[in-house]
Formats: structure tokens, sequence, C-alpha cells
């Protein structure tokens, strides 16, 4: 028990500090006391304060800067760093299709109204740049693939653009993701509906005409629709991939 106190000891000193970096408004760049001070206040030895210091750097929120001037600072996690340790915790999950597009069907078509008649001429003209690549058949396996991965991009950058919610933007992001990964890891793109890219670009189209225009609830109708439609087909390619692994 007592061994087992040790090893936890400096996960509760981590928590400690990053209370303590919040109750102070600490930001970014400002560096923490040193080591001595750490010592003093939390009444722990220096091998807990390193230790603790490396579970702040593994988790994100620290960095640690030798040479004069040097210490451990707060840091700003990148989102590519939380989506990383999120990604980690589903890892072993047998995540589905449906479940990811449980999470989409809920909150994309909400995003797509709250994106109407707010979207400036030079982020829609980028928006519809990007659906050139998905916009025809794909010839081969490979550019199956890739229009799968450019077609979900597509969303993720009407995410980017929800800047007045700041997590609705990231959810929506990560689940992008996770589907993405989803998509490549386990070849969901093998079975050759040829059409999906085109058909979404389709969908996308409209979309922005629905945005540009600022019919909030066309942009809802539209993207709850392009969700179920997209959920049937990679519901469909899933169980003919597995279907696939069994028989193989």
């Amino acid at each position: 028990m007592a061994g087992s106190a040790s090893r936890r000891l400096p996960y509760h000193v981590a928590d400690t500090i990053k209370g303590w970096i919040v109750d102070r408004q600490l930001m970014p760049g400002d560096r923490l006391p040193s080591e001595a001070e750490l010592m003093e206040t939390l009444g722990v030895s220096k091998g807990t304060i390193r230790e603790s210091t490396r579970v702040l750097e593994a988790q994100g929120l620290v960095v640690t800067r030798t040479g004069p001037g040097g210490g451990v600072f707060v840091c700003k996690m990148s989102e590519a760093k939380a989506t990383s340790l999120l990604s980690h915790y589903f890892y072993f999950q047998d995540i589905s299709i449906r479940d990811i597009y449980q999470i989409r069907v809920a909150l994309e078509p909400e995003l797509a109204a709250s994106l109407a008649g707010r979207v400036g001429a030079a982020d829609l003209a980028r928006l519809r740049a990007s659906l050139h690549s998905y916009a025809t058949p794909a010839p081969d396996m490979e550019t199956e693939r890739q229009q799968h991965i450019d077609s979900l991009r597509f969303h993720e950058m009407l995410a980017e653009l929800a800047g007045g919610n700041p997590l609705l933007s990231f959810i929506i992001r990560f689940t992008v993701q996770v589907l993405s990964d989803l998509t490549v890891y386990r070849r969901l793109y093998e079975p050759g509906d040829h059409q999906i890219g085109p058909t979404g670009c389709q969908y996308h189209a409209r979309l922005l005409d629905a945005i540009e225009a600022g019919d909030a609830e066309l942009a809802r109708e539209l993207m709850r629709e392009h969700m179920l439609s997209a959920q049937a087909v990679m519901n469909d390619n899933e169980a003919q991939v597995r279907r696939g692994f069994l028989t193989d």
C-alpha cells in the first residue's frame, strides 16, 4: 500500500500544481516557481517535484527549458496534442460507424445552421475550392481513399469556422478525425463505392449555397440529410469489410 501511495504522489502533486496555475491565472509563457520553492510549498522531495513536472509535460501543460533563464513554463496545449491524447483513450475501444454518426447527426446540422450568413467570401471561396478533389468518380482505390479523407476535411474546415463555441468546434473536428482514421485503418474505402465522393461534393456545394444565402433551416436540413446518407454508405462499407475479413 505504501508503494502504491508513493507512485500516486507525483500525480497528486501534478494536480495540485495545475490547480495552482488556474488559481493564479497563469498564462502560456509564465514561469512556475523554482524546484526549491515548490518543494517548500508542497512539502515534497525534489524527486517528486521532477516526476510531477514530467507528468505535466506529458500532458502538454508545461515545458522545461534549460540554461540561463531556464525553468518550467506554462505552455498552451496544441489541438493536435489534445486530439492525440484523447485518441489514445479510444485506441482499444471498439468504435463503430454508428457511434461516430450518432454524434455527427446530432451536432453537425446545428453547426451548419449556426454558420448560415456568417461565413465571409474568402472562406466560402476556400471551401468551394476544396470540393474539386472529390467532384468526379474515383478511378482507383488510392484515389477513393484520398477522396474520403478530402471530403472529411471539408467538415473540419466548417468546424474551424465555429469560433463562437470552441467546445463544439473541437468535438466535431475530433469526431471527424476519428472517422478519418477509422476509414484508413479499417480500409473502409475498399468496397469501392466510387460515387461517394461526387455525392458528398454535391451535398457540400448545396450546403455552401445555403450558408451563403443565410438560410439556416435549409443548411440544417441539408447537413442532416448528408449525414444520414453518408452513414448508410459507411455502414454498408463497414459490413462488407468485416464480411471480407471473416471469409479470408
